[in-house]
């Protein structure tokens, strides 16, 4: 860990805490009617601003919160995966969403991964869930090559009440083994 949080490293990827010089591209996928339907919905500069410093502030006051994913050959912020525990939430996910230009190259997978492993080994998790828009049918099939299923759909907790998920997950015993090697095989 540095001064800024922890930083990871994937063949493609660094994952670290968000930083200022990432919101131009975090506004630009928040404004995208396309890309933030299944995440709150489409929003100007300035609520984008609102919820691009959510996940600095969980990093500060919970010691864990989404990663900015950057991509190490351009530098270029490419989404936000990682831990995520809201107040009332219905369970220790890990979310994700990424920009436009990032999508369909597997990078939520190998970020996802993880994010995983050291939610698992750093905060001591004992299961993660994935909470999905029941539409978003590109974020099931991140999902299951993560190794995650659908456990159950319900109403998301306040003030989301009128919104329901999927939530998809996996206990941290069904993740050991299929990162050892010894559960089933998902399809990717």
């Amino acid at each position: 860990m540095n001064q800024d949080g922890p930083v990871l490293r994937t063949e493609r990827l660094v994952l670290r805490v968000p930083r200022l010089e990432d919101f131009d591209r975090f506004a630009e996928l928040h404004g995208d009617e396309h890309a933030a339907r299944y995440i709150g919905g489409p929003v100007d500069r300035a609520a984008a601003w609102r919820r691009f410093l959510w996940q600095p502030g969980a990093w500060a006051l919970q010691g864990f919160g989404m990663f900015s994913l950057i991509d190490r050959e351009s530098g270029r912020w490419l989404g936000q995966l990682g831990p995520w525990r809201p107040e009332g939430w219905p369970g220790n996910e890990i979310g994700y969403s990424l920009h436009p230009d990032a999508w369909g190259r597997g990078y939520a997978v190998e970020a996802g991964i993880a994010a995983i492993d050291w939610a698992f080994g750093t905060l001591g998790w004992n299961g993660i869930i994935h909470c999905i828009d029941p539409a978003n049918d590109a974020s099931k099939r991140v999902a299951e090559r993560l190794g995650s299923t659908h456990l159950r759909t319900g109403p998301m907790p306040p003030p989301y009440e009128d919104k329901h998920a999927e939530i998809w997950g996996q206990t941290r015993a069904q993740w050991q083994a299929r990162r050892s090697g010894t559960a089933p095989r998902v399809p990717t």
